[in-house]
């Protein structure tokens, strides 16, 4: 099939920054912790039952983020985009007429508002895809940093309304304006042409790339789907667990006191939005196995080093680089799908991909907490998990396409060399 021609450079940036647009107000949802103590004086609730709202939002954002990915490939950017804008900002709103109970804030803010966000999480993803065939980790990576971006835009502006206008309005005022970002921002995404490719931009073979399009039930039949689920869940095992135990792993390997710990975790955050960009970019030049490869090289190095040092200068600087990879790995496995199963249905496809980092911010906290209490030190475990990088080194030099997308026109990009 012959690939369309679309001369118009605009149309694709317009849609990259409407796509960051709403991806900016999804990131709102993760801002939570600045509205336990308002919430608690306002209703009389406990910490726990707060806290389970917020719970109940990730774990309904977990389980339809496939559904969005499969709708969206059906149904198109716009119609999926909008219903989810409606959804995500009504269920903010809501919890401002939470009266009725703990039932109705469960109701609003977990389960309406997690639908809008899981539906709408994947819009963004699967339409840069297709339209950045020539800068699919940059286009990716930038996709997926606008909801780390959100959060550090949320918490500020929620905290001053929150002590201007009371939690009540405050929720209120944000769904509002999470209707108009996310719903108004889909208004402006569009697929684009069958086949299309920029102008003056020609893919050429890459060993890297598949050369049709799969579907999910299709790319589940592959054993790469589940090697690359490993590869983020690998990396998530990694970052997840050091950012769960970072302020107090700080102030016993340094010694220093907790806000200095604190104002770590902070540059930790900025790491983790920066290399879903950074990464996400750098993996079009060198490849997403070669990029994978660089994350379990230095998250090993900076594990194996890290009960060495005694400097928050050096523990900051290496817990930076583990959580600079494990933001890399979000930006770059939408790509990697894109890359192996083709642009059509990777919704879908990463969709349920993306549940590798859940599970893995289950088993890297859980290893260093629990190898904190029974050892004394986090010694034990860091290195644990040094070892475990090192062990993942391997897999991405085993990583191909699957064989069966050899038949037909190519979609590669560049000439990236395989690994050997």
């Amino acid at each position: 099939m012959g690939r369309t021609k679309h001369p118009d450079v605009r149309d694709r940036r317009l849609i990259a920054v409407a796509a960051v647009l709403m991806q900016l107000a999804l990131g709102g949802v993760h801002v939570w912790s600045v509205f336990r103590d308002p919430l608690v004086e306002a209703f009389g609730w406990t910490i726990s039952e707060v806290t389970l709202a917020y719970t109940i939002t990730n774990l309904t954002y977990g389980f339809i983020a496939v559904v969005g990915g499969l709708w969206v490939g059906r149904s198109g950017p716009r119609v999926v985009g909008v219903t989810a804008g409606l959804l995500y900002g009504l269920g903010v709103f809501l919890v401002s007429c939470a009266d009725a109970g703990l039932w109705s804030l469960y109701l609003s803010y977990g389960l309406v508002a997690g639908l809008g966000f899981g539906l709408a999480f994947m819009v963004p993803v699967s339409t840069l895809i297709r339209w950045f065939p020539d800068h699919r980790g940059m286009a990716t990576g930038l996709s997926v940093a606008g909801v780390g971006a959100g959060g550090l835009l949320a918490a500020p502006i929620a905290t001053f309304l929150i002590q201007f206008a009371g939690v009540r309005a405050t929720f209120a005022i944000l769904g509002a304006i999470y209707v108009v970002m996310v719903a108004g921002a889909a208004l402006l995404l569009r697929n684009p042409p069958p086949g299309y490719c920029p102008e003056g931009w020609q893919p050429l073979a890459d060993a890297d790339r598949g050369r049709r399009d799969y579907t999910l039930g299709e790319a589940l039949r592959t054993w790469q789907w589940y090697a690359i689920w490993g590869l983020l869940f690998l990396a998530g095992t990694a970052g997840r667990g050091l950012l769960s135990q970072a302020a107090p792993m700080a102030q016993e390997l340094t010694g220093v006191g907790v806000l200095a710990a604190g104002g770590m975790v902070g540059l930790l955050a900025v790491a983790n939005g920066g290399g879903r960009f950074v990464w996400g970019w750098l993996s079009d030049w060198l490849g997403r196995r070669h990029t994978f490869l660089a994350f379990f090289v230095i998250q090993a190095t900076a594990f194996a080093l890290l009960p060495l040092i005694g400097s928050l200068e050096l523990f900051t600087v290496l817990a930076f680089a583990v959580v600079l990879c494990f933001g890399g790995s979000l930006g770059t496995t939408p790509a990697f799908a894109a890359d192996y199963y083709g642009p059509k249905h990777v919704g879908a496809i990463y969709g349920l991909l993306h549940s590798a980092g859940g599970f893995g911010g289950v088993v890297g906290p859980l290893l260093l907490a629990t190898t904190r209490e029974t050892t004394g030190s986090y010694t034990v475990a860091l290195w644990a998990i040094a070892g475990l990088m090192v062990a993942s080194i391997a897999l991405p030099g085993l990583m191909h396409p699957p064989p069966a997308l050899d038949d037909g026109p190519s979609s590669a990009r560049d000439g990236v060399p395989a690994l050997t």
